[in-house]
């Protein structure tokens, strides 16, 4: 694990040394991580990098050289770089386990603790869960317009950087990518890795025949050839079919695949198709590469592209048409010496920034019978739903859209990482991770799950705490 303590923005640390020189070094505090919109305008995003911070939370330590860069900024006390010597996190944690769907504005992840801590860990705690949260959501997109073809992630070489391109890979196979062509991904999380071969192997060659027999007569049935070096239907095809025959077929193996990078992949994925079938090869599967993303893949599929497998690379790792996910961190109580919570709001001229108070956690509702989601609800954290009993849900601003909701389970969202810095979760692996996330996106109404102007999923107050919000409002802005 890279030592990232100093991965911070400079005011976490000026704010840090002002809070001991004001006396709150033993303040205690409360910070939310949420978002306020879904990336692509779609109906949901997907947690992850929760792992990542978890390590990070659990490793953090600052460095002699840590410390002496610090000094020599001629800003800070020697009372503050003597914090940062003897440090030690000691925070509760409480955040939404990766995979799970999430909305705008519901807290993903919670942290209690001394205010200083909490003003050092903010940009650990926003570039894990925004970096892999905005790919996990683009993958999900993504794989859901394949209908159920499989994606491969290809995007290690366009990714912004190494640990961009690694966990990037991860998060995507949480989305629902089957695999991953970054080999350092494959290695670190168990993910299923892929590849072709480059136009670089068939250039090596005389001629392209010359370069798929010496692949074929390497990797035999596992050969996934790529055929659009010089021309997809009047060679490379040609030549696969001829190899296939010539070296494969002798040995009782027939050809894994062929991927086409080029061209117009609709029309030349048809000709493929029956080439290949009339040939002999209705197993060889039809990967397709280039800059694709849900969109082009929803339209290749309705305009009858015949296509087994997508790699998608450029468009997934940069999730190049969002370029951030947008979530924030921001304070939404502090502790009396009583251990009281004096619930803080933060308001804007921008009515979307205003930020809900205390401290809370997000629940939600199921179906019993169906299992679907009908709706979340923001509580307040000495609240339970009793899902015993109905419950009546409504809209934080408009009040009369009221809905009583019946037969129903709730659970909470978030559950506690950490208590007094000590771990008190378990990690799962990527894999199961992905699991999970399959079976909660399937809990959503597809709706839901839309491209385009897809349903509103409720995101409620409980009216203890739509009460709380309301007050803060009208007491906040006379001060």
């Amino acid at each position: 694990m890279a030592d990232h303590a100093m991965l911070m923005d400079f005011y976490e640390a000026t704010m840090a040394n002002s809070a001991i020189l004001n006396g709150h070094e033993d303040t205690v505090a409360y910070f939310d991580m949420f978002f306020r919109r879904v990336p692509d305008n779609g109906g949901f995003a997907i947690m992850a990098g929760l792992n990542q911070l978890i390590n990070e939370l659990k490793n953090l330590k600052f460095t002699k050289t840590d410390i002496e860069y610090m000094r020599s900024q001629n800003l800070f006390d020697d009372r503050f770089l003597k914090y940062l010597e003897d440090f030690k996190f000691t925070c509760d944690v409480w955040a939404v386990p990766e995979g799970t769907p999430i909305f705008p504005k519901e807290p993903i992840v919670t942290v209690r603790g001394p205010i200083i801590q909490l003003f050092l860990i903010e940009t650990l705690v926003l570039l894990h869960i925004n970096h892999q949260s905005l790919i996990a959501t683009k993958a999900n997109r993504i794989v859901r317009a394949a209908q159920g073809r499989s994606v491969l992630e290809f995007g290690a070489r366009r990714a912004h950087g190494a640990d961009a391109s690694v966990m990037g890979a991860r998060a995507a196979y949480i989305g629902g990518c089957v695999g991953t062509s970054c080999v350092k991904a494959g290695k670190d999380f168990n993910i299923p890795v892929s590849g072709t071969m480059a136009h670089s192997w068939i250039q090596l060659y005389d001629t392209e025949y010359e370069a798929f027999k010496a692949y074929a007569e390497v990797y035999g049935e596992k050969s996934l050839f790529l055929v659009d070096t010089y021309d997809t239907l009047k060679s490379g095809i040609p030549n696969v079919i001829k190899v296939a025959d010539e070296v494969l077929k002798p040995q009782g193996k027939r050809p894994l695949g062929i991927r086409i990078d080029s061209g117009d992949i609709t029309y030349l994925s048809k000709r493929a198709r029956k080439m290949l079938d009339d040939a002999g090869y209705p197993d060889c599967a039809i990967c397709v590469s280039n800059a694709l993303d849900e969109y082009l893949i929803r339209d290749m599929l309705m305009q009858g592209a015949k296509v087994d497998m997508f790699g998608v690379g450029e468009r997934l790792i940069t999730a190049s048409s969002e370029a951030v996910f947008g979530g924030v961190y921001k304070l939404s109580g502090v502790e009396d010496k009583d251990g009281n919570i004096i619930p803080r709001i933060k308001l804007s001229e921008n009515t979307s920034k205003i930020t809900l108070p205390g401290f809370k956690q997000a629940w939600r509702l199921f179906d019993r019978e169906s299992g679907k989601a009908i709706a979340d609800v923001i509580t307040l954290h000495d609240e339970e739903i009793d899902d015993t009993k109905d419950y009546e849900i409504f809209d934080p601003e408009f009040t009369w859209k009221r809905k009583v909701v019946y037969d129903f389970i709730a659970r909470p969202l978030q559950v506690p990482i950490f208590k007094g810095g000590e771990l008190v979760y378990k990690c799962p692996n990527a894999t199961q991770i992905r699991d999970y996330r399959e079976q909660q996106v399937e809990s959503l109404w597809e709706e839901v799950q839309r491209f385009e102007k897809p349903h509103k999923y409720y995101v409620d107050l409980s009216e203890k705490l739509w009460n709380l919000h309301r007050e803060m409002i009208s007491k906040t802005s006379k001060l």
